[in-house]
């Protein structure tokens, strides 16, 4: 999708960190660590299994985000990242 985005000059954002790495302009994501989302998972499982019913359990969210900025796309889109958004993220592709 990147490379389809790029044929066509437009900007992209993506939930994943490895959209940004491969050709995005921005990613942001929730709950980088996998390993904790499946923990709680598990957590979810075993409470299910023990006689909870699934509706009853509480919704869960992100507690971290990564905002990660790919610069080479956006000087190829001829775009300026605003130094506040630039400063905010917590990774950047040079």
């Amino acid at each position: 999708m990147a490379d389809l985005a790029m044929k066509h000059r437009l900007p992209t954002i993506g939930a994943e960190d490895a959209f940004s790495e491969n050709g995005g302009l921005i990613s942001y994501a929730g709950n980088v660590n996998f390993v904790d989302q499946f923990r709680q998972a598990a957590g979810y499982v075993n409470r299910i299994l023990a006689g909870e019913k699934p509706g009853d359990l509480p919704i869960q969210m992100a507690t971290k985000y990564k905002l990660t900025i790919n610069f080479k796309v956006a000087k190829a889109l001829g775009i300026d990242v605003p130094p506040s958004l630039s400063a905010s993220a917590d990774e950047v592709i040079e």
